[in-house]
């Protein structure tokens, strides 16, 4: 009778703490539809406000760079013989009062190059932008997917405790009539407290994985849990060359690089432009006596003439060109690491399909198979306690493999999705 109260204890105390677990949640909503999540965290998230503001920011330099420098007005007055400002005006040849302006005029294409530059570093911040909305998208369909996992992980620990008490009812049984053993039982019970074991870890992932969906929503982590939708495996119909192509054109980091490739090629124009002289233009009105001379008018063309060619102007082409040639590296590195995530990613998605059509179609069912009759040959004496526990861990870990597998394949879809820009679900 020791036996049967410690199994009554071991099944009180499984069940204790799988409700325990829940009622310390908060209380669930309706599952949320992935697109009203992406929507929230697009709307709401706050990197990703901050990088729009980058790019508005960035998109108001072009006018700024590309217009020519403000106007000087000045004004200038000369006494003779007195201090003070407009004294002896009328009484010296030599005393006037000046108004007028000048405008600085930089080399013709300058300010055109200096402007398309600006253009390019606001399209490159875009295509940052662009980047990181594709990446939270992906984040928070990651999360969610790893929420449905850890959901369904929770039913199948249900469902297993289920068979599991089976197990012990039959071992219990068996130990009660003379043909099993003490261990048998104990056996079963360790197994149940293995299961709470299990039951605590899910949970707290499902806690780590809340936290995550929050932060991406930018909600308070007090909030109500989110639960999301049921977990279920995509076909993407792409073939991987399309796929290719489609992130050659619309893949953001990739566009984001080139920009600034074609940005650096600019620079080196304007590098070349910075041999040629800069201008400036005044233009003065003078009057002295106006009842004995007649006013007089001023034009002045100023040049500033780069004469230190080998300390600022040769130096800084060399360095544009160095940039142009670091720039253009960096796109193509970067194209190969797009193409070789892009081939982890496809084989991914098509090794898990098979894994999961073998699991469906074989694995599964055979398990469940396998274990119906472990439970039925050990009821009848015919099969040993160590036969029928290997078969129900059978079942438990296909299970849970098999729906790891399903949450690892949406994962590399959605990495397809933020490195193409197509949607494959």
């Amino acid at each position: 009778m020791k036996f049967i109260s410690i199994w009554i204890l071991g099944a009180s105390l499984l069940g204790f703490g799988a409700s325990g677990l829940r009622a310390q949640n908060s209380p669930a909503a309706e599952p949320a539809a992935l697109a009203d999540l992406l929507n929230e965290a697009e709307k709401n998230n706050p990197q990703l406000q901050a990088a729009r503001h980058a790019w508005q920011s960035a998109k108001q330099v072009p006018t700024q760079v590309s217009t020519l420098p403000d106007p000087q007005a000045m004004l200038q007055q000369m006494n003779v013989g007195s201090p003070r400002p407009f004294a002896g005006y009328t009484n010296s040849d030599f005393a006037y009062l000046g108004i007028g302006g000048s405008q600085d005029l930089p080399y013709p294409g300058k300010l055109r190059l200096k402007g398309e530059i600006a253009q390019k570093e606001a399209d490159a911040t875009q295509q940052k932008y662009e980047s990181l909305r594709r990446t939270l998208r992906a984040d928070l369909k990651m999360a969610c997917f790893q929420s449905a996992y850890l959901a369904k992980r929770q039913n199948i620990l249900d469902e297993d405790a289920q068979l599991l008490q089976q197990i012990e009812q039959a071992a219990d049984s068996r130990y009660r009539n003379g043909f099993g053993n003490q261990q048998e039982v104990l056996q079963a019970q360790l197994e149940r407290t293995k299961l709470l074991r299990e039951i605590n870890r899910n949970q707290l992932e499902q806690g780590k994985v809340q936290a995550a969906l929050k932060n991406l929503l930018n909600r308070s982590q007090t909030s109500t849990d989110i639960e999301t939708f049921a977990l279920s495996e995509s076909a993407p119909v792409y073939s991987f060359e399309q796929l290719l192509a489609q992130a050659k054109t619309g893949n953001p980091d990739l566009a984001g690089m080139q920009k600034m490739v074609e940005r650096q090629g600019l620079q080196v124009d304007l590098a070349k432009k910075d041999f040629y002289p800069d201008f400036n233009v005044q233009y003065m009105w003078e009057r002295t006596d106006p009842t004995q001379f007649r006013a007089y008018y001023m034009l002045s063309v100023g040049v500033r003439v780069p004469i230190y060619h080998g300390r600022k102007q040769r130096p800084e082409l060399a360095q544009a060109e160095a940039e142009q040639l670091r720039a253009r590296s960096e796109l193509q590195a970067q194209s190969q690491q797009v193409a070789a995530e892009l081939r982890t990613y496809f084989v991914t998605t098509q090794q898990i399909s098979e894994l999961l059509k073998i699991h469906r179609e074989g694995l599964s069912p055979q398990s469940r198979s396998a274990f119906q009759a472990a439970l039925v040959a050990y009821q009848s004496n015919k099969q040993d306690f160590q036969a029928l526990l290997a078969a129900f861990l059978d079942v438990l870990r296909l299970d849970e493999e098999y729906w790891q597998n399903v949450s690892e394949h949406e994962t590399a879809v959605a990495r397809l999705e933020q490195i193409t820009g197509l949607l494959l679900r």
